[in-house]
This record gives structure tokens, sequence and C-alpha cells, in this order.
């Protein structure tokens, strides 16, 4: 279980004006098609959820699913932290974001893939020892790849090295499930910095997975 949640953990972290580094919201639906012959579909979508609200100003982040596990992912800069918050326990989790906790073995790009809510789109292709990450980007959502240089968790870095965008969709594969994420809808907005702040009095632990 413990290698199940560490592949969950990684997965999910498999998001201002345009022209400038993306201030604001995106809303993505998830489906899951599962490896796993004691887990359907339909528990890995439930558990991790279907829909995901992503939210992100500057080098911060913050993820929020309707799962019945994950409940939300906070990526604080300074910290260079990805805090995960399970519907099971109180505790806050956190991961060091600069532990990889996987292997890059090839990176593809390709132009012009496919278009999404109006946007043309790119590939990278990210084979990797866990399995295959591929995302579909458009420049206009454009991040500043400075900010995630340490953020090797989840492959992050690696992807955005070669985008420098956030994905319109995701397809991840690991030895547990087939991840697809498909943004709805893309909203530049302005956000609160408090957003991306832990809860007052949360208890934080130091990740097991």
């Amino acid at each position: 279980m413990k290698k199940v949640i560490t592949i969950i953990f990684a997965a999910l972290t498999t998001m201002t004006v345009f022209g400038q580094s993306f201030e604001g919201k995106i809303i993505y639906s998830n489906s899951y098609k599962s490896k796993n012959p004691k887990m359907t579909d339909q528990q890995w979508t439930s558990m991790m959820g279907s829909t995901q609200e992503y939210l992100i100003k500057d080098g911060d982040y913050k993820s929020i699913t309707n799962g019945t596990l994950i409940q939300w992912q906070l990526y604080i800069n300074k910290d260079n932290k990805l805090y995960t918050k399970m519907s099971n326990s109180e505790t806050v989790f956190w991961n060091d974001a600069s532990v990889q906790g996987d292997e890059i073995l090839k990176v593809e790009v390709n132009k012009g893939v496919t278009e999404i809510l109006g946007y043309k789109c790119d590939e990278v292709i990210l084979t990797c020892k866990s399995g295959v990450q591929k995302y579909y980007f458009n420049s206009k959502l454009s991040v500043d790849t400075k900010l995630f240089k340490n953020h090797k968790f989840g492959n992050w870095y690696d992807y955005l090295s070669k985008s420098n965008s956030l994905p319109l969709k995701s397809v991840i594969e690991t030895n547990q499930f087939i991840m697809q994420s498909v943004a709805t809808e893309v909203k530049p907005m302005k956000l609160d910095t408090k957003i991306f702040e832990l809860p007052a009095g949360i208890k934080i632990e130091k990740s097991p997975y």
C-alpha cells in the first residue's frame, strides 16, 4: 500500500494575463483506467477524484479534488515542500520536492498534436522508470520555469523545462493505473496569497510515502 500511495502522490503532481506567467484557476476532468486487478476504474476515480481545481500564483500552487482519499495538495515554493491532505487523517503530510523518486529515460517533444479548449497544443512525452507521462500544452499558459527548478518530485521540473507552460491535458501511466486529466475551464484571475498558506494550527508530519 505504501508504494501505491507514493505513486498517487507523484501522479497528482502529474497546472495574470496571457503572455506572462499564468495566474488563476484551471479545472480538470480526471478519469482512471485500472491496471490493478483488485481495483476497478470507478474505484480509482472515486478515490482520486473526477474533478480537480488547480490554482497557481507565481511559484505556489494548490490542487483540490473531489476524491474520497486525497482532498488537496499544496506546494509552497519557499519551503520547496509538497503538502498533502488525505481524508483519513487530520495530519497534513509533506514531501521534499527536491527528491525525484523516479528516473527519466527518454524525452520527446512533438508539435501541433491536438487542440484543447481552442488552444493548439504541443506534446511532451517523458518515458520514465515509473511509466510513460504525456503532457499537452500551449505557451499562452506559461510559467516561470526557474521558480520550479528544485521541484523534481513527480518529474515536474523535467516537464516544465521542456514546455515552460502548464498542461491542458496529461496522460500518466503507472503500474497501478492510467490517469487522463483534461482541462474543462481556464480562468486567468488574481488570487489571494492566503490561498497558498497552510491552515492555522494544523498538524504537519513528514510523509512516510
